[in-house]
């Protein structure tokens, strides 16, 4: 049986995606791929990397190869040994991270991706390539924000974000490399730490209500942003790479969200749980990014194209977020709602 290669396979999506593909094709099959072996992977078998970065004793059961995407080479060397047919390209430096270190911003985004297009081109490899709503900016109407309108993205990440769009829409016009794309909004997840986006203010606010009952979040009370819990961003993306590519007509990258909501609201509805929870709201630099992108985003395309319909709303993500932290987080949670 073919591999699938999952790069970035440490970070926020890849970890859970990882996890997510692994119980479905079996732990011999999915590939991680960054730039350390992850904590948890107890299953590797550690050894020095070799010269072209690839790992020399991966575990047969849980192969996972330490490399940077923007050496070639060892993206080669890993896909032809593991004959990889499908790559889930998620290697990338965010928004907040990523303005400070802009021109490590753009080799990693994109030369790590047109190297994965071209290996896609040279084996005949389907590729997901995320997106983000990064790729919108101050020109771009904040309510309801179509599929196509003005993209003027004001971070290197957006700009980084939109540029891939417009590579990954060419490789599949120009060599017919079956890439598809998702503009995630901010993701949530109980998994993994955040990762230096300007949404990761909601997961952080989720821990510290349970790790200490207060917390200072870094944009305004009303900053409403698009929003989407990890379940469902990994079940939008494991729908759009089963879909028949008849039905994607989107080849830059597709529209979707779940919900908005302010920052205000998320303390509130954390609340509704932890009644002594406080917060209090101090915006820095990354305000301004935040204001830059939409409120609202218009999915009307991927919900036609592939029929896309997300499962949680703030209510239901807030809930379980909760219980899940609960559990890797079970004395502060207890002190706090003691």
């Amino acid at each position: 049986m073919s591999s699938i290669l999952v790069t970035g396979a440490n970070g926020q999506i890849g970890s859970d995606l990882v996890e997510t593909l692994r119980a479905r094709r079996g732990n011999a099959h999915v590939v991680g791929l960054d730039l350390r072996r992850p904590s948890s992977d107890t299953a590797a078998t550690p050894g020095p990397p070799s010269a072209n970065g690839q790992a020399s004793r991966p575990s047969d059961d849980a192969p996972f190869v330490v490399a940077d995407v923007r050496d070639r080479d060892a993206l080669a060397s890993a896909i032809e040994r593991y004959d990889v047919k499908t790559v889930y390209h998620l290697a990338s430096l965010l928004s907040a991270n990523g303005e400070k270190v802009p021109d490590r911003t753009w080799d990693v985004n994109i030369n790590g991706l047109k190297h994965v297009l071209d290996l896609a081109r040279e084996h005949g490899m389907q590729v997901f390539w995320p997106s983000s709503i990064a790729v919108f900016g101050p020109a771009t109407p904040r309510e309801n924000t179509p599929q196509n309108t003005v993209l003027n993205p004001s971070t290197m990440y957006g700009v980084t974000k939109r540029s891939g769009e417009l590579l990954c829409q060419y490789y599949h016009q120009r060599y017919d490399v079956d890439v598809r794309s998702l503009r995630y909004p901010g993701l949530i997840s109980y998994a993994t730490l955040p990762g230096g986006g300007t949404t990761d203010y909601a997961v952080d606010m989720y821990y510290e209500a349970l790790r200490s009952g207060s917390y200072t979040c870094f944009v305004r009370e009303d900053t409403r942003l698009p929003m989407m819990y990890m379940p469902d961003a990994i079940r939008a993306t494991l729908d759009l790479m089963r879909a028949d590519a008849s039905d994607v007509t989107v080849r830059d990258s597709y529209n979707i969200t779940a919900m908005s909501f302010a920052a205000g609201e998320l303390a509130d509805a954390i609340r509704e749980h932890l009644p002594a929870f406080t917060c209090s709201f101090e915006p820095d630099s990354r305000q301004e990014i935040a204001d830059a992108w939409p409120a609202t985003i218009d999915d009307a395309t991927a919900r036609r194209d592939w029929n896309w319909r997300p499962d949680y709303d703030l209510e239901a993500m807030t809930a379980d977020m909760l219980d899940h932290l609960r559990e890797t987080l079970p004395e502060d949670a207890e002190s706090v709602e003691r």
